[in-house]
């Protein structure tokens, strides 16, 4: 599965973010422009050492990602989605897209794709959960219903 971020601007979150897809094997997309350098102190803290293990691929915008993977599922996530995460059927190949913090996922976007939109259920008065915290929530949702195989295959018999 791959983690698709739309102009993220918050370095820590990102480092989060990165350090999630290298413990589950998910890759990471990062689409410009980005809120900081990938040199940034921050982001590389939040990543500690796992930053040999996450596959990260940069993205001039959108629509590359989209050319590029025409044959994936993409999931957009937003507080104004008409679906719960939980209702989506998740499979290996799919995207997962998120938005930056301060706007989300543009609405150009959440339009034309209103049926691919989940969201994270909250009360009505909170606006929106860490973008981190979000990613994490859905990723291994996706992951579960699954039945883990994804970690299952790079070694984490465990889970049986």
């Amino acid at each position: 599965m791959h983690i698709v971020l739309i102009e993220p601007e918050i370095p820590g979150n990102t480092g989060n973010i990165a350090r999630l897809c290298a413990a589950t094997n998910l890759e990471l997309h990062l689409v410009k422009p980005l809120g900081f350098s990938t040199d940034d102190k921050y982001l590389k803290r939040a990543g500690l050492d796992y930053w040999n293990l996450v596959t990260i691929h940069y993205h001039e915008n959108f629509a590359e990602v989209l050319d590029l993977y025409k044959d994936h599922t993409f999931y957009y996530n937003t507080t104004k989605a008409p679906h719960s995460y939980t209702e989506a059927k998740f499979g290996p190949k799919d995207m997962l897209v998120f938005g930056k913090e301060t706007a989300g996922i543009p609405e150009t976007i959440l339009k034309e794709n209103w049926e691919q939109c989940i969201r994270i259920p909250m009360v009505k008065d909170a606006r929106s959960l860490n973008l981190s915290n979000s990613v994490a929530i859905v990723a291994y949702e996706a992951l579960r219903q699954q039945n883990f195989d994804h970690l299952k295959q790079m070694g984490f018999d465990h889970l049986d």
